[in-house]
């Protein structure tokens, strides 16, 4: 893993590329049968928490790499279908893996070619207030985060040992 960056991008890079190894990391973690766990009524299950978190990824780098990128463009659900594009439904656990590391590298590519200067100009965020890109760049990996928490809650509730946890033990 680098440990010297030329840029505030690359950095910011590769914390999400840290993130998504570790939602990728939880898939692989789990059986495909518990794909369809749902811990209680109402919640998603473990397969769309991770197809939630391959679309609000998508959605990320697809507004932050826009010129004219403005989370307010469209309503949340018009713009979370624009983003989606090309995921499908992803129906195995290698699928899902397939997904999530096929939309990252797209997202990486296009945030690269965006650049620095322009993941350093402001956008309009969700709550209509005006932010920086890199910031709302930093909230998406947050984001995922969050939802890699869910993933690895989900899994202790399955009686499995979270990813993260494994590798910290050197499992």
């Amino acid at each position: 893993m680098k440990t010297s960056y030329s840029t505030i991008l690359e950095e910011a890079l590769e914390a999400w590329a840290y993130t998504r190894q570790g939602v990728i990391g939880e898939v692989r973690n789990v059986s495909g049968k518990d794909l369809d766990f749902r811990p209680a009524k109402g919640s998603r299950t473990f397969r769309e928490l991770v197809l939630h978190i391959l679309e609000s990824g998508n959605l990320m780098a697809g507004e932050l790499s826009r010129p004219d990128g403005d989370f307010r463009r469209k309503g949340y659900e018009a713009l979370l279908k624009e983003h989606s594009r090309g995921i499908g439904r992803p129906k195995t656990k290698s699928d899902l893996v397939t997904a999530l590391e096929k939309t990252h590298a797209e997202g990486d590519r296009r945030l690269r070619e965006a650049g620095e200067l322009a993941i350093l100009q402001r956008i309009t965020r969700f709550d209509g207030k005006s932010g920086t890109r890199l910031a709302w760049m930093h909230h998406g990996i947050s984001h995922e985060e969050y939802h890699r928490g869910q993933l690895a809650l989900y899994a202790r509730t399955m009686g499995r040992v979270p990813a993260l946890t494994r590798l910290i033990l050197g499992e």
